[in-house]
């Protein structure tokens, strides 16, 4: 398995030699859903749902979604019995990426770089039925030629239920296409968040050296930029103050 990445009219696409896999992706964004969210840390086992189909089933799902989507993303069902179609992943990272590619900075290894990915990008994947969660995050990762390691991520699924928004996190083997497939184009019902692993499951060893000191000179930089926003914030009340008092001096 091969990775390739090019530029054109805004995509980035992987292509592969064999069926395996199957990955194109375009940049957009959406709205963050209503409603409280509600995290689930598990993967959500509160209904059986069959994982597997028929050829004809799989077929008579493919075009009933195909009827419902409002958009060109298609699903296509593929001789050798596999499908492809689209799946859309927002980026909700926290925390900066080590990206390559960039300058040598403080804290980072030469021709790497440190910073925020925007929160609220969305990903669109042209994936196949048998591509895994894990393979997902690293396509991601790939497409924005991320270096850090892909066990620090963990794909989510949100959906909504009884007007409440519910995340979970998704098995590294689940199918994503799978899911968007059973669960139909509406992203309400269903859409994939990815994020950083939560803190409590966070795996610090895969971390290297220099990314933890990166993320202390961050916090650092960040901690002393609010230091100054509440001095300023303070010398702003102190002048208030002093001019009401001078003010009222005057008035006596």
């Amino acid at each position: 398995m091969t990775w390739n990445s090019t530029m054109s009219s805004g995509y980035s696409s992987l292509e592969e030699d064999s069926e395996e896999y199957f990955f194109t992706a375009r940049t957009s964004f959406f709205k963050k859903p209503n409603g409280k969210v509600i995290v689930n840390k598990d993967v959500e086992k509160e209904r059986e749902i069959r994982t597997e189909f028929s050829r004809d089933e799989i077929r008579q799902k493919i075009d009933h979604y195909n009827v419902l989507t409002k958009d060109p993303l298609k699903m296509t069902l593929n001789a050798s019995g596999l499908y492809t179609g689209f799946i859309k992943v927002q980026m909700d990272l926290r925390r900066p990426v080590t990206v390559r590619g960039g300058p040598k900075t403080e804290g980072a290894g030469q021709g790497e770089e440190a910073f925020y990915l925007p929160r609220g990008v969305t990903n669109t994947l042209h994936i196949s039925s048998n591509n895994t969660v894990r393979q997902v995050i690293m396509a991601l990762l790939n497409k924005f030629t991320v270096a850090d390691n892909p066990a620090k991520y963990a794909l989510y699924k949100r959906y909504h239920r009884e007007e409440q928004v519910y995340v979970c996190k998704l098995a590294e083997g689940e199918q994503p296409l799978f899911l968007r497939l059973v669960a139909g184009p509406d992203t309400n019902t269903l859409s994939f968040v990815l994020r950083e692993r939560q803190t409590g499951e966070v795996m610090w060893d895969a971390f290297s050296i220099p990314e933890l000191r990166n993320f202390l000179r961050i916090l650092d930089k960040e901690e002393d930029e609010q230091k100054l926003a509440v001095k300023r914030r303070y010398e702003a009340y102190r002048h208030r103050l002093q001019t009401a008092l001078s003010e009222l001096r005057t008035a006596c």
